[in-house]
């Protein structure tokens, strides 16, 4: 009977997510990996830590859509045991004048950023009270705690996840179930690609350690969180930025 805990790290197939299983997977966890889009990078991915002899697997999932989600989670259930630990990664950013915001634009950011969050909490967290055991952890962003221009509707979602955080931590923690937030700075990301050079130096003379941040260096402030060395932690907002916020 396998003993490992098992961790479902959404939006896994790229950047941050990618980090993210890939630390899990160093340290031992069963790993499932979900995608929505990129199934050659997901499956990529799958290869790759298997060959650190962990139990992993992939599931194509919106997370907007509650059925999907549903079905994910009961395959993961199946191949790899239940969820222990839930980390909500999968997300997608945009640029635009708030004036030029579509109503599809608007819904489509929260579908994906907060209700997929939901759809997923909501699927893990019956197990996980019987258990009296889990833990969470929420993918916000730098964004989220201070705004940003022309990402109106992104930051607005980011900062729903955090409230969703704090309030969900308050109702689970009496069944032992942390819930925190990761809300990263500037990270080098396929995201921020579409940044040119300038404003990434721009970023980089307004961080005050002079940096843009890794995937990994998220992936190490999640783990810590999910580990017994962070035991007394719940409805926190950590946010790895390199002093661009203080």
């Amino acid at each position: 009977m396998n003993t490992q805990k098992t961790v479902l790290v959404t939006g896994a197939s790229r950047g941050i997510g990618y980090a993210i299983a890939k630390k899990f997977a160093q340290n031992g966890f069963n790993v499932a990996i979900n995608y929505n889009v990129n199934r050659t990078a997901a499956e990529s991915l799958e290869r790759e830590l298997a060959s650190l002899q962990c139990r992993v697997m992939t599931v194509k999932a919106d997370v907007s859509s509650q059925e999907q989600v549903l079905y994910m989670i009961e395959s993961v259930n199946s191949h790899l045991g239940n969820i222990d630990i839930l980390v909500n990664n999968a997300g997608i950013a945009g640029q635009s004048l708030f004036t030029d915001i579509t109503t599809e634009e608007w819904d489509r950011m929260f579908d994906i950023n907060v209700k997929g969050m939901f759809h997923c909490c909501k699927a893990v967290l019956p197990q996980m009270i019987r258990n009296k055991w889990g833990k969470i952890v929420n993918i916000s962003s730098i964004w989220g705690l201070t705004g940003a221009s022309c990402e109106v509707h992104y930051s607005a979602s980011k900062a729903a996840i955090i409230g969703l955080t704090r309030a969900l931590a308050k109702e689970v923690g009496p069944s032992n179930i942390q819930v925190n937030c990761v809300a990263p700075g500037v990270i080098d990301t396929d995201m921020n690609s579409e940044l040119d050079d300038q404003t990434l130096d721009e970023l980089k003379e307004q961080t005050p350690l002079g940096i843009i941040g890794t995937g990994n260096d998220i992936a190490e402030t999640v783990y810590f969180l999910t580990s017994d060395n962070a035991k007394f932690i719940t409805g926190q907002v950590i946010s790895p930025n390199g002093g661009f916020l203080i």
